[in-house]
């Protein structure tokens, strides 16, 4: 038989082996395997949860227990009768011709997104033409947030390496470094995360003897050592870090006890209630870890206002 017949008839042979094995999988994987997985989803117990955990209230459905959602008039201002979720870096671009994005308060579940920030983070680039436009550092934008937060619930917002205008309490120091790299006899210093435009004095007046100056717009300190000042801030502030940093998915709608609890007296007062009938709701509303070691205790959001406005409507 001639060479090329035999090759004509081995690639054949592989191709209908081939066909053969894509037409199984295709069954399997694209007709059997769905199905399958549509069925069981049907089980009492499992069709909630597949059809996304939606809940409703007075028939009409409001969101899902497993997204979180924004409880606020939306221009951002906490609505005082809710519970409030923890941020999110899940919302959608700013629209191009009125600059405002269409979910200002995030948990868009099509922009699902981390902040790709970490610990080293903490220097804030500031625009040198429009103050609005600075790039806050992760530091900064949980010491702004803290206040913001302790300023809602009448607690202590102030965390450590934070100043009392709630930005990074961070400086650049500029001089001669020895063989460690540690700046000695420091020429300058600068508050790298105070605009000299919007802030008057900064959180330290002198480091070594030598003044601290605000921070310029649009000038590199990166020349000089970088250095965290912790402040007399505790440790132990009462505004836990859920309500001051986004989950990983921007989507978490979920907040721990330690969170709710700061909440109770600001919902207990905006609705006419006492804070032990709120704090029954939130105790009830408490999920502790799955299987007894997974996870933390956690409260969804959701779930608890939505209970809190059939029990005690808000009439405001």
């Amino acid at each position: 038989m001639p060479i090329f017949s035999t090759r004509q008839s081995t690639w054949i042979r592989q191709h209908l082996a081939a066909l053969r094995a894509l037409l199984v999988m295709t069954v399997i994987l694209g007709i059997a395997y769905p199905l399958v997985v549509f069925v069981v989803a049907q089980l009492p117990g499992l069709h909630d949860k597949a059809e996304g955990s939606l809940l409703e209230q007075h028939g009409k459905v409001v969101g899902s227990s497993l997204i979180g959602q924004a409880f606020t008039d939306g221009k951002g201002t906490a609505k005082a009768q809710y519970f409030q979720t923890r941020p999110s870096n899940a919302a959608p671009a700013a629209d191009a011709a009125t600059g405002v994005s269409a979910i200002p308060d995030g948990y868009d579940p099509a922009s699902s997104t981390f902040g790709n920030m970490g610990p080293e983070s903490i220097v804030d680039t500031l625009d040198a033409k429009d103050p609005k436009a600075d790039k806050l550092s992760l530091l900064s934008t949980v010491c702004a947030r803290s206040l913001a937060v302790g300023a809602l619930e009448g607690v202590d917002g102030s965390r450590p390496f934070c100043t009392s205008g709630g930005v990074g309490a961070v400086l650049a120091v500029v001089g001669p470094r020895d063989s460690h790299g540690n700046v000695i006899n420091p020429t300058a210093v600068i508050s790298v995360n105070e605009d000299s435009r919007t802030t008057k004095v900064p959180f330290l007046a002198f480091y070594e003897g030598v003044a601290v100056q605000l921070a310029k717009p649009g000038e590199d300190y990166s020349a000089g050592q970088i250095m965290p000042i912790r402040g007399n801030a505790s440790v132990d502030t009462p505004v836990p870090s859920d309500a001051v940093t986004a989950s990983a998915s921007g989507l978490d709608p979920n907040i721990s006890p330690a969170y709710a609890n700061i909440q109770v007296s600001r919902v207990a007062k905006a609705r006419g209630i006492s804070r032990d009938q709120v704090r029954a709701l939130v105790a009830a509303h408490t999920q502790g870890r799955d299987l007894g070691f997974l996870g933390e205790p956690r409260v969804n959001v959701l779930q608890l206002d939505l209970d809190l406005d059939d029990r005690y409507p808000f009439r405001g």
